[in-house]
């Protein structure tokens, strides 16, 4: 497996979002390489490989690939996979993350009680500091994160 090594430079192209590039480090020959999210990954096989994480929580089941880590352990990017799940975040979010839906949908309710649905085809990008309500029936995600300290990645 590659270490990961970037500025953080990602481009997003095609319809919205046809594949995020990232730097690869080879130590064996010292090059960087672009890291890419396929059409055919985006259909679910990216869950195939083996540094997926999959976790289960209740009857739900969450499936988690990292395509990039970059080298100062601020900035991240992969997809992510859930079934239903609800959960209220009474503390700060904690990252700034970006995430662009390929399947399903989320309902975000603020702590000031406003509504936000997110569908297939739509990107949101959540602020550190956000507090509310995430509701889903499940979705599919290409999500990239900035945490200034590291953590939550």
């Amino acid at each position: 497996m590659n270490r990961i090594f970037t500025s953080g430079c990602i481009l997003l192209a095609g319809m919205g979002l046809g594949a995020i590039l990232a730097a690869h480090h080879t130590p064996e020959h010292d090059v960087v390489l672009p890291a890419k999210i396929g059409k055919e990954d985006m259909t679910g096989k990216i869950f195939e490989r083996p540094d997926t994480v999959t976790r289960t929580r209740g009857d739900n089941t969450i499936q988690d690939v990292t395509t990039l880590l970059s080298s100062d352990g601020k900035f991240a990017s992969g997809m992510y996979k859930s079934g239903k799940v609800r959960f209220e975040a009474t503390e700060p979010y904690g990252v700034d993350e970006f995430m662009y839906f390929l399947e399903g949908s989320v309902k975000l309710r603020s702590a000031d009680g406003s509504e936000l649905v997110v569908n297939a085809g739509e990107a949101v990008t959540i602020p550190k500091e956000w507090t509310g309500v995430w509701n889903t029936d499940g979705y599919t995600k290409i999500w990239v994160i900035y945490s200034e300290d590291g953590s939550g990645l």
